[in-house]
């Protein structure tokens, strides 16, 4: 990784955290970060997808610490949508980021190309960063690997010019909750290979690639090709999240 390029470090606490505990983690995890003022200008970006109930408190405590608060999901709707949050007042709100298209969310509830494809031009359209979450079903082809997620990058946001509006997280569906994370040189060979498709595609340098499948401490400094790491269950421990900070910095 070149010392110029961008890298993002961050987490989604999914639904495993109860009110009190995200709060008590949170004021965790902005410690920390406070702690390391030289994040900033070494191009490195924290950020936190916590629960919708406490976006406005992950706002308050972790946004003066500089860490960027992204939210799980996203509407692709407006109005008369019961249940669901929109785009619109996520970014009145000041959340920066929102997570799109987790192999969880395709496979669970049914989220189609289609779904997220509006969900992500409604999330631009917005104002917002979609982090879209990509991935293959199977690890043994990383050409293939390569071919899916341009595919489902250019489906996601239909036109080109937009690659450069997102986040890609690279997430092989076959690592997320794995014991441990697919392979180095799988990651850097799929990861070198989308980026090159994509810079092609745009006409100029790809958007941010980072990295997420049961990614912890130990595996950045391994994955020169990505822009940073979505990290996983390992964050639960804030100190976690500290490590890979450390990490980060001393690239």
């Amino acid at each position: 990784m070149t010392a110029q390029r961008a890298r993002w470090i961050g987490t989604s606490t999914k639904m495993y955290f109860g009110y009190q505990r995200h709060l008590d983690w949170m004021t965790a995890v902005a410690g920390i970060v406070d702690e390391r003022p030289g994040l900033a200008d070494a191009g490195i970006t924290p950020f936190v997808i916590p629960s919708f109930p406490v976006l406005e408190s992950a706002l308050r405590i972790l946004g003066p610490a500089g860490v960027t608060v992204g939210a799980q999901a996203v509407s692709q709707d407006e109005g008369a949508a019961t249940g669901e949050v929109s785009a619109g007042i996520l970014a009145e709100m000041g959340v920066r980021l929102v997570e799109i298209g987790h192999a969880e969310r395709r496979a669970r509830y049914g989220e189609s190309d289609e779904v997220v494809a509006a969900k992500t031009r409604a999330s631009i359209a917005a104002g917002l960063t979609p982090l879209l979450c990509v991935g293959e079903p199977d690890g043994d082809d990383p050409a293939g690997a390569v071919r899916i997620v341009v595919e489902q990058c250019l489906a996601a946001v239909g036109d080109a010019s937009l690659l450069d509006r997102i986040v890609v997280a690279y997430e092989p569906v076959w690592a997320i909750g794995a014991p441990a994370p697919a392979g180095a040189d799988y990651v850097n060979e799929v990861v070198a290979g989308i980026r090159s498709s994509l810079s092609e595609l745009i006409g100029g340098p790809a958007p941010s690639i980072v990295y997420g499948g049961s990614a912890g401490p130990g595996l950045l400094a391994t994955v020169p090709e990505v822009d940073g790491l979505f990290l996983g269950r390992f964050a639960h421990d804030p100190a976690n999240f500290g490590r890979v900070l450390d990490e980060a910095l001393a690239l």
